[in-house]
């Protein structure tokens, strides 16, 4: 009879579990039982450990196994527990040195096996690693190719492994010549393997590029210093889209705590290239108008997975062709546009993923495109405009700050030979007005104007006067903006304050927020 036990970890949404893995071996009927609380990857994980050990010479003999996971009312989810049950295996059936039974028992063991001992890489590496640091245990073994993304982690002592066999052996164990054999080969090919030179991210698009458009470059930059919602109406061909993927070229660098997260959450997604290391660049998501919800939103079969709006954490989301995606999409961002985070209940269980974004919308102002256009004749009859908008709810637009036009391109735009502010200057000003909102807010636990709940800018200590309380109240009263309206007015308000470097608000302020706010959206 023979006991022994590792250690694995489990995700749910990006919060990591210890799994503690026993396995008991004892005389009887040959067999395999797992519990525990496993899924359908997990169950499946026994043959993966039989064929692998089987070709490192081990087989399960005359003995029953049983295999718990603990603890035992937690789904248990994934195939990263293989390479932690393989060892527990092994320690029961005596295969490993006596010096073993200790480090088994503090090292945490991150792989999938293939039928062949080789040790894969799994999704999720990087908040595993994290959560196995965060319960103090710093010995990590993980595949050869995640040892980049788990060295991320401050504090994690890393040894990456190719087959389950250099385990073995490490152990104390022995293989068969032939084995031994086949694991030198195995080696061999991977010093082969010259590390290539890590692949440098591509050059941002640059906000010099776009002719013209002053008044929605002006809207963009308001947008990145505040970290606003913003939706841009004009017909195509104006910019709509040059200007929203250069948004993120004029937004600075994420901070380390959020870079962690951002990663994170590729890692999971199984999207994160660990040769480029932490994602420290705000990401773009620019998902296609048929995307379905569980695509933007996180979802399906099993574990839900993070969508768009999470992949998209202290980035932009930008939605073109809005009035294309359906309803039930664009709804569905009312939730996280609001809380910042998203949480999903599927049959496999439930996950919070984090969806701080800045939402983007890009729409043409009829469905023909041609209204506002120079020349061009509208077709579109003022129900179809109604229909073309009304996916677009009045929810999600009041969540929305900025609502500007996007009027055609002149010739003599085009004609000049003059650039733009390029995007390193604008990140200039956007940095510093950031940074005057954060002396502003110190002391709270909000960093950006946008995050900043109106009940604060509305109080003592939100600045708001009596004269500028009241030309906010009249726009109430005629209609022009909701009390939520009202809010994001003074958020934008504060914003343009930060941009001209000044501690007070104006009406100058809030007369361009409430035009920034009203002017847009014209079915």
């Amino acid at each position: 009879m023979g006991l022994a036990r590792t250690l694995a970890v489990t995700l749910t949404g990006l919060a990591g579990h210890i799994v503690e893995v026993e396995a008991h071996a004892a005389q009887g009927l040959p067999g395999f039982t797992l519990v525990g609380l496993p899924d359908a990857a997990v169950r499946e994980s026994r043959e993966r450990v039989r064929a692998a050990l089987s070709t490192c010479g081990v087989t399960w003999g005359e003995q029953r196994l049983t295999v718990n996971l603990s603890p035992a009312d937690l789904r248990k989810t994934g195939t990263g527990l293989d390479l932690a049950l393989a060892l527990a295996v092994l320690g029961a059936r005596g295969r490993l040195g006596r010096s073993a039974a200790g480090l088994l028992g503090r090292t945490v063991y991150i792989g999938e096996l293939g039928l062949d001992g080789s040790v894969h890489s799994v999704r999720g590496v990087l908040p595993s690693v994290q959560a196995a640091v965060a319960a103090g245990i710093e010995e990590i073994v993980v595949a050869q190719e995640a040892a980049a993304e788990a060295e991320l982690v401050p504090g994690a002592r890393v040894t990456a492994v190719r087959h389950v066999g250099q385990l073995v052996e490490r152990y104390g164990g022995r293989l068969s010549a032939a084995v031994a054999a086949a694991l030198e080969q195995v080696t061999e090919a991977a010093t082969d393997d010259a590390p290539t030179t890590p692949p440098q991210d591509a050059e941002q698009p640059d906000l010099a590029d776009v002719v013209g458009q002053s008044e929605a470059r002006q809207a963009l930059e308001v947008a990145a210093a505040g970290g606003h919602h913003l939706i841009m109406v004009g017909p195509p061909g104006t910019g709509k889209t040059m200007l929203a993927e250069r948004l993120p070229s004029i937004l600075p660098p994420l901070e380390q705590a959020d870079a962690v997260t951002v990663t994170s959450l590729h890692s999971v997604a199984g999207i994160f290239d660990p040769a480029r290391g932490l994602i420290t660049r705000p990401p773009l998501r620019a998902p296609h108008h048929t995307a379905t919800r569980a695509a933007v939103v996180g979802g399906g079969s099993g574990l839900p997975r993070p969508g768009d709006v999470s992949l998209a954490h202290r980035g932009v989301l930008f939605l073109d062709e809005a009035p294309e995606f359906s309803a039930g999409v664009l709804d569905c961002l009312r939730q996280p546009l609001e809380s910042g985070a998203v949480t999903i209940d599927r049959v496999g269980g439930r996950a919070s993923y984090p969806a701080a974004f800045q939402l983007v919308l890009a729409a043409n102002p009829c469905p023909c495109g041609k209204s506002g256009g120079r020349g061009l004749e509208c077709t579109c009859t003022s129900l179809q405009r109604r229909r073309y908008f009304s996916r677009l709810s009045g929810p999600l637009l009041d969540r929305v700050d900025i609502q500007v036009e996007v009027g055609a391109v002149s010739a003599a735009d085009l004609a000049s030979t003059g650039h733009g502010e390029s995007s390193v200057e604008v990140a200039r000003r956007v940095l510093r007005a950031r940074r005057a909102a954060e002396r502003r807010l110190a002391g709270t636990p909000w960093r950006l104007n946008a995050e900043v709940p109106g009940s604060y800018l509305r109080g003592p200590d939100g600045g708001l006067s009596a004269p500028l309380s009241r030309r906010l109240m009249t726009a109430l009263e005629r209609g022009d903006l909701s009390l939520r309206g009202v809010d994001r007015v003074l958020r934008l308000a504060w914003t343009l304050a930060d941009l001209e470097g000044l501690d007070t608000l104006s009406l100058a302020h809030i007369g361009t927020a409430l035009a920034l706010r009203t002017s847009g959206v014209r079915p």
